[in-house]
């Protein structure tokens, strides 16, 4: 199936989901407000058992499921709004409102989704003391004025941080979404260390603060004598690392792979995204920061732990603006970094803007970084077009590039499992010549 048909496959559809047509249908048909109730009730009880959101099959439809989002309401409950990536428009917040069932305390939204779909929501309920606008400008404001309030959905326990918040998104997935065997903590498995270290750039005044993961086998102070010592350890470094370890417990996800032994003990060195305004200056196709990766970060590391220094045994991964400073540094510094692990990178760069794309006096190494790009179905239309120049140019100029297409959006859900997947084809034991499974 072509991307284009592909992602019209994959595009979510409104539909209302078997349960709750029949529930309407058995309200419609109650004697009375008594049974009426009792129906509500036994919904909620039958929901709280099950989890939400409900997914149902669809007999019109089997590669697909009725996805149905749904908040208990009450009497100050004037309107509900999902706020789920990679569904619904952003820009369009009245189009992803819950409908309410008359009668109860009910709030629904349904989509048909493909059963691959992986994704993360929240949910929030305007209580205003007056009722929602009827002039679609005022309730565009007021919307997007809720949008600040979203939170978890307090029926669904599977939760993941919000970046820069002190709340959670709620997290599904479909019967046929990619699994993600390595996600969570494991008991049982020899824990690695994480710490937090200052280092100082090449340019006057130049700080950042940086995640280091150090393997179960490796010490803070040196390696273990008994687990191979001198061994140089392959390298990561990943952006944006105040989510990944402050947020996220990657480190866990790590433990896992070394312990399974899909992936070799490595280090990562992850750089803070110490704010939102930090973040914008430092990442996308920014040569400072390429330049503190490479110059100053993996000198610095080298002189505490043994590391490799092979570029193919290191790499550089990024999502989103991350994913597109990741691919720059990659790009600009082959001599120091051989592989590109990048998920939805954002528009705005692409080879051919930087400055330096020749490896930069790297030695005796003159390929490019073989580059894994990972992009989801529902990253957006600007993302897709991007990235479809994005992968002809990398093409076009030689560098070797594995791309994936998964179903959902621009979403630590997804990432967190494409990343794991994306180390795994790098470093792991059972790899094609090319240290990349081939892909479209």
């Amino acid at each position: 199936m072509s991307d284009p048909a592909c992602a019209a496959d994959a595009a979510p559809r409104p539909v209302t989901g078997p349960r709750i047509a029949r529930l309407a249908r058995q309200l419609e048909a109650a004697r009375d407000a008594a049974a009426r109730d009792a129906l509500t009730e036994a919904f909620w009880d039958e929901v709280a058992r099950a989890g939400t959101p409900l997914v149902e099959p669809l007999d019109d439809a089997p590669g697909h499921r009725a996805v149905t989002f749904l908040r208990r309401g009450h009497r100050a409950t004037r309107q509900v709004l999902l706020m789920a990536t990679g569904i619904g428009d952003r820009d369009r917040p009245a189009d992803s409102l819950l409908h309410h069932l008359p009668g109860t305390d009910i709030w629904y939204l349904g989509y048909r989704l493909r059963a691959d779909h992986r994704g993360s929501y929240r949910l929030v309920a305007d209580i205003s003391p007056l009722p929602a606008p009827a002039d679609p400008v005022r309730l565009q404001r007021r919307l997007v004025a809720l949008m600040e309030h979203g939170a978890a959905d307090p029926l669904n326990p599977r939760r993941l941080p919000v970046r820069r918040r002190a709340v959670e998104s709620s997290v599904f997935a479909l019967p046929e979404a990619l699994p993600q065997p390595w996600a969570g903590r494991r008991p049982g498995v020899r824990r690695g260390t994480v710490e937090r270290h200052t280092v100082t750039g090449r340019a006057p005044g130049e700080e950042r603060e940086v995640w280091t993961y150090l393997p179960p086998e490796q010490r803070a102070e040196g390696p273990d004598p008994g687990a191979g010592a001198g061994d140089p350890l392959p390298v990561l470094v990943l952006c944006d690392g105040d989510m990944w370890f402050g947020r996220l417990g990657f480190q866990d996800t790590l433990d896992a792979l070394i312990a399974d032994g899909a992936l070799p003990p490595l280090v990562v060195l992850s750089p803070d995204a110490a704010d939102a305004a930090a973040r914008r200056r430092d990442l996308g196709g920014r040569e400072a920061y390429a330049a503190f990766l490479a110059d100053a970060l993996l000198p610095w590391a080298r002189t505490r732990w043994p590391l490799t220094a092979d570029p193919d045994r290191t790499a550089v991964s990024g999502q989103g603006l991350g994913g597109t400073a990741a691919l720059y540094a990659g790009l600009t510094r082959p001599e120091r970094f051989g592989r590109v692990l990048v998920q939805s990178p954002s528009p705005g760069w692409r080879p051919g803007d930087a400055p330096r794309t020749d490896g930069g006096g790297g030695g005796d190494r003159t390929s490019g970084p073989v580059v894994h790009l990972d992009l989801g179905l529902h990253d957006g239309a600007a993302s897709a077009e991007h990235a479809e120049a994005l992968v002809a140019v990398l093409r076009a100029r030689g560098h070797r590039v594995s791309r994936t297409v998964h179903n959902g959006g621009r979403d630590l859900a997804c990432w967190q499992g494409l990343l794991a997947d994306a180390l795994v084809e790098t470093f792991g034991p059972r790899q094609p010549a090319d240290g990349l499974r081939a892909r479209a």
